[in-house]
C-alpha cells in the first residue's frame, strides 16, 4: 500500500495538517503519511539509534595493522589460533553482506516510517564499512581472498548458518510479498527476528568473543580494535531491531499469535545449536582459555537475553562465562584518536575542493 497521495488534485491545507500528524506514522502499512516526511517524529527511539550510529562513525583504515602483520608472519601463532582467526574472517566477510542485502532489498521497502528508514540508511552504510573491514584485514595480512570470501560455500559450520538466514529472506524477496495480511506481517517479523535477533544478536557474538580474546592478550590488536567498533555498531543494530519488532507487534497485535511465538522460539533454538556447532568447529582444541563448553553456556546466555528483549521467556538459564564482553561494548571510540597513529588523518588530505 502506498503512503503517498496518489491523486492528481492538490491537497488543501486541512489535508496537509493531517498528513504531518505523527500518530499516523505506522512502522508498516501506513496509508496517511508521506514516507518522505521525517518530522514530526513518532518513534524517537529510531532517531536516537540513528544519532548513536553517527556518533560511532569509523573506518577500518583508521586502525594500524602493522603489529598484526608482524605477528601473522611470525611463528608465534599456532595452527589452532590461526584456525580461529580464519574461520571468523570467513564467516563475517559474507554474513555482513547478507545483512546489508537484506536491509536494502527486503526490509527497507516494507518499512513505511521515515525515521526508521533514516536509521536503515545509516545501518546499510555501516554494513558496507564492515564488509570493507574484512577486505582491509585480508589484504593487510596477504591472505587468499578467494579462500576467505568463499568459505561460506566450503566450511559446513559457516554454510549452515548462512543458509538458515537465507531461508528467512526468500519469502519477503518475492515480488508479490506484502505486509497487508496477518500472514505477511508474521513473515516480516520472522525475517526481522532472523537478522536482528539471530544473525546480529546471536551468530555474531561468538566470533566477537574469539577475536577479542586475542586482543585481551595484546595479540592481533588491530583486528581486535576493528571488531570492537563492529560490535558497538551491532549492539545498536540489535537495539534498533528489537525496538522495531516490538513496535510492529504493538501496531499489529493480531499477528503475534501463540503459533508464531512457538515458531520464533524454535528458530532461536535452532540458531543456538548452529552457533554451538560453529564454536566447536572453530575450537576443536581449547585456546586462549576458551573451549566449546564455555561457548555453549555463552550462546545460551545471550539467546535468553535476546528472547527477553522481544518479550519472550528465557529458555536456558545459563550463566555468562565472559562478563568482560559487556565492558568492551561500553568503551568510547575517542580512545582511537589518542592511542593510534597520527597518520590516520592522511585520508582527509587527499580531498580536492
Amino acid at each position: 500500500m502506498s503512503c503517498c497521495n496518489t491523486t492528481d488534485e492538490r491537497p488543501n491545507l486541512h489535508d496537509l495538517a493531517k498528513r504531518i500528524d505523527a500518530d499516523d506514522k505506522r512502522l508498516i502499512n501506513c496509508q496517511a503519511v508521506d514516507v518522505n516526511q521525517l518530522m514530526p517524529l513518532k518513534y524517537t527511539w529510531a532517531w536516537e539509534h540513528y544519532l548513536n550510529g553517527c556518533a560511532n562513525n569509523w573506518m577500518p583504515t583508521e586502525v594500524s595493522m602493522q603489529r598484526d602483520i608482524e605477528l601473522w608472519k611470525s611463528n608465534r601463532l599456532n595452527p589452532d589460533e590461526r584456525r580461529v582467526i580464519m574461520r571468523n574472517l570467513g564467516f563475517f566477510s559474507t554474513a555482513e553482506s547478507l545483512v546489508g542485502n537484506n536491509i536494502v532489498l527486503a526490509i527497507f521497502k516494507h518499512i513505511t516510517n521515515p525515521e526508521c528508514r533514516q536509521y536503515l540508511l545509516r545501518q546499510g552504510f555501516e554494513e558496507a564499512v564492515h564488509t570493507h573491514t574484512f577486505h582491509y584485514i585480508v589484504e593487510s595480512l596477504s591472505l587468499d581472498q578467494r579462500e576467505i570470501f568463499n568459505m561460506y560455500h566450503e566450511v559446513n559450520s559457516i554454510h549452515d548458518k548462512d543458509a538458515f538466514e537465507m531461508t528467512l529472506t526468500s519469502d519477503i524477496m518475492d515480488p508479490n510479498f506484502s505486509t497487508d495480511s496477518v500472514e505477511g506481517v508474521q513473515k516480516f517479523l520472522k525475517n526481522l527476528i532472523g537478522f536482528y535477533v539471530i544473525m546480529e544478536g546471536i551468530f555474531f557474538y561468538s566470533g566477537f568473543v574469539m577475536i577479542l580474546s586475542f586482543k585481551r592478550q595484546n595479540r592481533m590488536a588491530g583486528i581486535g580494535e576493528q571488531f570492537e567498533y563492529i560490535m558497538r555498531d551491532e549492539s545498536t543494530h540489535l537495539s534498533f531491531g528489537a525496538d522495531l519488532i516490538n513496535g510492529i507487534k504493538a501496531e499489529n497485535p493480531e499477528a503475534w499469535t501463540p503459533e508464531l511465538v512457538a515458531e520464533i522460539e524454535a528458530m532461536i533454538g535452532k540458531a543456538v545449536e548452529l552457533e554451538i556447532a560453529y564454536a566447536e568447529d572453530c575450537l576443536p582444541k581449547g585456546i586462549l582459555g576458551l573451549n566449546a563448553n564455555l561457548f555453549r553456556e555463552y550462546v545460551q546466555h545471550i539467546a535468553d537475553r535476546r528472547l527477553e528483549r522481544i518479550g519472550l521467556q528465557p529458555k536456558y538459564g545459563s550463566r555468562n562465562p565472559f562478563p568482560w564482553m559487556s565492558e568492551t561494548i561500553d568503551l568510547g571510540k575517542e580512545k582511537n584518536f589518542f592511542e593510534t597513529r597520527v597518520t590516520e588523518y592522511q585520508t582527509g588530505g587527499a580531498l580536492n575542493w
